[in-house]
């Protein structure tokens, strides 16, 4: 049987507070998840909303701050599987 380590589901408000409060709980989460301590899940949906808060409150000039390559590329960077 292979070893997998323990794994946790974010809800969208966790998504927030991990990418969001670097000294939150859920944060430590991502740090753990990162490492391989824990697996983390979510869903697309908490993506979108994440993608949502981003690209309507952080602008400059009244333009997004972040391209769409750029938040796909911290998509990918996220030590999370998406799943419903």
């Amino acid at each position: 049987m292979e070893w997998r380590p323990k794994g946790y589901k974010l809800t969208t408000p966790h998504l927030v507070r991990a990418i969001f409060d670097g000294n939150s709980d859920e944060a430590a989460l991502i740090n753990n998840a990162a490492h391989g301590r824990v697996e983390l899940f979510a869903s697309p949906n908490s993506w979108n909303a994440v993608l949502w808060l981003i690209m309507s409150t952080l602008k400059v000039d009244g333009n997004p701050v972040y391209s769409g390559m750029e938040l796909k590329t911290l998509k990918e960077s996220l030590p999370i599987v998406w799943r419903d």
